[in-house]
């Protein structure tokens, strides 16, 4: 058997508005629905005075931009993803990609904490409705990392040089929990400055919250191992 056209003449479009290419997004998001994604990010992150009504409906735009990198999206543009066939037809209130990106270039430092405090009680509600880490009761790990992420953009608020010569970065510390059984999984996640920040910087150094993580584990079902809790 031989191709009857060149590679070249042939292209594929996904545009039948009764196809559905995500249709396991269905029960995703219905499991953030019941652990109270959308709710939790109406009580906690509030952009007020954002212009450009980019403070409006941040449930639908934070749910929008979990079920988009879900599917796989890994920019804002790739976000339109949940505008193909009949995407419109299972869910509602979908954020043009114009729109989430708005609301996302409208975060302040402060507005990602937020955001942290949602993920906290998510993932507390998350561990409640599925096997999120199975034989955590007996046995738990947790890893603490450092991180450096670049970042773009005119802003670049708490960014700093540090590790990658010209280059401006995040220096984040990351938690992860995992079970011998179970893959890992995020839990918390921390500003630090960068080892080369001068000491007259305006970025904070990290400290444990007043509120540490460990109440958010316990709630999880958790029992904390012989390392270092978070």
């Amino acid at each position: 058997m031989q191709s009857s056209h060149a590679a070249s003449a042939v292209s594929a479009a996904f545009d039948d508005t009764n196809l559905v290419a995500y249709a396991g997004l269905v029960p995703v998001m219905r499991l953030a629905e019941r652990c109270g994604l959308a709710r939790l990010t109406a009580e906690k992150v509030k952009l007020s005075g954002a212009k450009n009504g980019a403070g409006a409906a941040v449930d639908a735009k934070v749910t929008s931009i979990v079920a988009g990198m879900t599917a796989g999206a890994d920019s804002i543009d790739d976000l339109d993803v949940l505008h193909h066939g009949a995407m419109p037809a299972l869910f509602g209130g979908i954020g043009a990609p114009s729109t989430l990106g708005t609301f996302l270039r409208a975060f302040t430092h402060g507005h990602a904490l937020q955001l942290h405090a949602v993920h906290r009680r998510f993932l507390a509600a998350l561990a409640t409705h599925t096997p999120l880490l199975p034989g955590s009761g007996e046995k738990a790990f947790i890893d603490v990392d450092s991180a450096h992420k670049r970042v773009y953009g005119w802003t670049q608020q708490g960014a700093e040089y540090g590790r990658f010569k010209g280059i401006r970065t995040l220096h984040p510390l990351l938690a992860t929990i995992c079970t011998p059984t179970s893959p890992p999984c995020g839990c918390v996640a921390a500003k630090q400055p960068t080892p080369a920040a001068p000491r007259n910087s305006s970025v904070r150094p990290w400290a444990p919250p007043r509120r540490p993580a460990a109440p958010a584990y316990a709630s999880c079902g958790r029992t904390r191992s012989s390392t270092t809790p978070v």
